[in-house]
């Protein structure tokens, strides 16, 4: 045998050490680029349902990208906006995903941006209408239908409350079922709250994981996420 031939592993071990290493390099750049996340709640109704199962991109928010206005986010709890048990589904091939980071479990959140930096939301118009920068949002073909006066309810019974401008570096976020989502229109300060804290309500963009791009399963109801046309006329804010 010569010395190069020598030097060379048995086929099996070598194929067996590819495969190792190919599967090694998927994860990381998976986990780099995308996760799968569930639903944790009904916040996101009728669109997402409790247990549905995503995929979120983290690329369109590298470098200077930022959430845009509509669209679906997955963030890190800023802090007192979900219960201190929360977790995700502990089957095990949810399990195994989270072991090698591709399915973090508990301490996230899935919601719609509604406002960037610089915006200010209105609730709402005699329509029942959200708007922002003074220009009213058509949200019928994603939000819940549930017979409510307007489509802002947790922040005040009379549907009429303002917030914003959303500060430099956060959004502010709601789910499509409104009156099922403790978002930021529930973390407002009210006027007969004395130990709510200004600014509670926006999340900082540094928590955001990244954008929700497909629902995934169950397989009958898959689709793709994108952002709505409700936000395309919205001016930025002067």
């Amino acid at each position: 045998m010569s010395d190069t031939d020598s030097r060379h592993l048995p086929v099996w071990p070598e194929s067996i050490l590819l495969v190792i290493t190919a599967t090694v390099m998927a994860v990381v750049v998976n986990a780099s680029f995308l996760q799968a996340f569930y639903i944790p709640s009904e916040s996101m109704e009728p669109g997402l349902i409790e247990n549905d199962r995503i995929l979120v991109q983290k690329v369109s928010y590298w470098f200077d990208g930022e959430p845009e206005r509509g669209d679906v986010v997955v963030f890190k709890d800023p802090g007192g906006w979900l219960p201190p048990d929360a977790e995700g589904p502990q089957n095990a091939a949810a399990k195994v995903l989270a072991k090698i980071g591709l399915y973090p479990q508990g301490g996230h959140l899935v919601k719609r941006v509604i406002g960037v930096a610089g915006d200010t939301i209105v609730c709402c118009d005699k329509q029942g209408r959200l708007s922002v920068n003074g220009t009213p949002l058509d949200e019928d073909p994603y939000v819940r239908e549930q017979g409510l006066q307007c489509n802002g309810p947790r922040a005040t019974p009379s549907c009429d409350w303002t917030a914003g401008p959303v500060p430099e570096g956060t959004i502010f976020v709601m789910g499509d079922n409104r009156a099922r989502s403790a978002d930021s229109s529930e973390h407002m300060c009210k006027a007969t709250q004395t130990d709510c804290v200004p600014g509670d309500e926006y999340v900082p963009v540094d928590l955001v994981v990244g954008k929700v791009f497909v629902l995934l399963w169950p397989t009958s109801r898959f689709d793709w996420i994108g952002r709505p046309d409700a936000f395309a006329d919205v001016a930025d804010a002067s």
